[in-house]
């Protein structure tokens, strides 16, 4: 699984990874990076965005990931960047809500600059 926000370590919903699945790397894939005021959500764009992978250790992690990003994201695959070069395919849970006023890009693709700024 590959996260970009909340869900990474040091971030507020990390726990729910945590005792669930093994730290891989960071990395990127491609899109854009939205501020949503207290999380973001990566959609489609020419841009990277930065996070961490994460291998889970019981497919049942899933319903609970599904349940805790709720309606607006959706769960897609796609093909991760490791900061080694390597290339592995991941899950990804794309952002599908609105895009009102409070939706900006983050241009550097990393929520951690992003939310110390």
């Amino acid at each position: 699984m590959f996260v970009y926000g909340t869900l990474m370590r040091g971030q507020p919903a990390h726990a729910m990874l945590a005792g669930h699945a093994t730290f891989v790397g960071e990395g990127t894939v491609p899109g854009t990076l939205l501020a949503l005021g207290r999380y973001p959500g990566a959609v489609a764009g020419r841009r990277r965005v930065r996070g961490e992978l994460w291998l889970l250790a019981r497919p049942e992690v899933l319903r609970t990931l599904d349940e805790y990003e709720g309606y607006n994201f959706e769960r897609r695959v796609t093909v991760a960047m490791l900061a080694s070069g390597r290339r592995v395919r991941t899950w990804i849970y794309r952002y599908r809500g609105r895009r009102d006023g409070r939706a900006t890009a983050i241009p550097d693709g990393d929520w951690r600059t992003h939310r110390w700024r």
